[in-house]
Formats: structure tokens, sequence, C-alpha cells
């Protein structure tokens, strides 16, 4: 399979298996979901009647004050009172083998090769860590919305789009559902194809 690298008009040969595979829309749906799970933090933590300070004491008599039965003031039912079902720390990850995640990568990249939008160039170095320079890199290549994946951390790069609200950059190393599945289109360096080949062996 041959991609087209969008600034000079050459080809990139990559392998069919990992840019040609079936679109698998309930593994993309199981890896997107398994890393969004994997980034809460899980640490909320409230009180159980059990553990509010005080309410060892009944407040009044059973029967006969005309006010209704209470054991205790910290119940649930009061203010100040316990949580009923008070929330303790829990890890929220979900296991996805690697080689479904893998799988659900490829399918994900072929999606886009088939949707046209998967961009790659030869050039994505930058002379100065300027916002205006990569502007106008990018409206040569008519992106906007945009993920750029490279092959090696680039501060340059990193430095002219944080700035810009729906451009973000990856090393090849970083890529992950989340990100391919948040832009309109994602823009690959042709180093950075070659190592998420490698990545996805």
């Amino acid at each position: 399979m041959k991609l087209k690298i969008a600034n000079d008009g050459a080809e990139l040969n990559v392998s069919d298996e990992n840019f040609g595979a079936a679109y698998n829309e309930a593994l993309v749906h199981q890896i997107v979901t398994a890393y969004l799970a994997g980034g809460r933090s899980g640490t909320k933590r409230q009180k159980s009647r059990a553990e509010v300070r005080g309410g060892g004491k009944k407040p009044w008599a059973q029967k006969g004050t005309g006010s209704a039965r209470a054991g205790s003031i910290r119940s649930p039912i009061w203010v100040g009172g316990g949580r009923a079902f008070a929330a303790r720390p829990r890890d929220f990850t979900q296991k996805v083998n690697r080689k479904m995640y893998r799988a659900g990568l490829r399918s994900m990249l072929a999606q886009l090769v088939r949707t046209d939008r998967l961009v790659v160039t030869s050039d994505l170095t930058l002379a100065e860590p300027k916002t205006k320079l990569l502007v106008e890199k990018l409206k040569q290549l008519s992106l906007d919305n945009v993920l750029i994946v490279v092959e090696a951390q680039d501060d340059k790069l990193f430095l002219a789009a944080r700035n810009l609200p729906f451009v973000d950059v990856l090393t090849a190393a970083a890529v992950n559902p989340v990100a391919l599945a948040a832009h309109d289109k994602v823009l690959f360096s042709v180093g950075a194809v070659k190592l998420l080949e490698e990545r996805l062996v």
C-alpha cells in the first residue's frame, strides 16, 4: 500500500496490515473507552455515618416527645450526617489485551486513510518556535483541526502549536486512540509513520 506525501508528490510504502485493515467499530469503541477510563483518578472519598464525628448519643427519647424517632444526629437524612452510600477510592482501569489495542489502532489508521483524513509530509521542521510559521505551514496543507505526529520531541513545533486551540502535537510513541479520534485530520511526518509501523508489529 502507498501513501501520498503531501508536499513533494512522492509516495511512501506502508504495510497493508497497518493501513488497510477493516474497520472494527466495536473494538475501536472498547479501546477508546478503556483509554479514557484509565485516565480517571478514582480518588473520590466520602464519610459514612460511622465515620462522621459525633452522633454517639440518642438525641431524644424514643417515645413521648412528639418528634420522629431518631437514633443519631449523624444519620444520612440529617444535615451534617454521613453519606448513605459513601464513595470509596476505586480503580477504573479496564484490561485490554496488547493485541486488541494494536488491532484497534490499526483499524483507526486504516479508517483515516479511507476517509482521506490522514496526511503525510516529509517536512515538519520550523526555523523558529513561532505560531505564525506553523499556521502558514498548515494553511499550505489546508489543515485546521489537526493532530500532528512526529518521530521525536520537537520543542520548536510544540511551542508553536500550544497556542492553537485545535492543534495538538504528539510523538509516534505517544499516539493513542483518543487523540486519533479527536481531530478532523492527522498529519504524520514520514519518520513518524515508520516508527508507528514498528510499534504496531
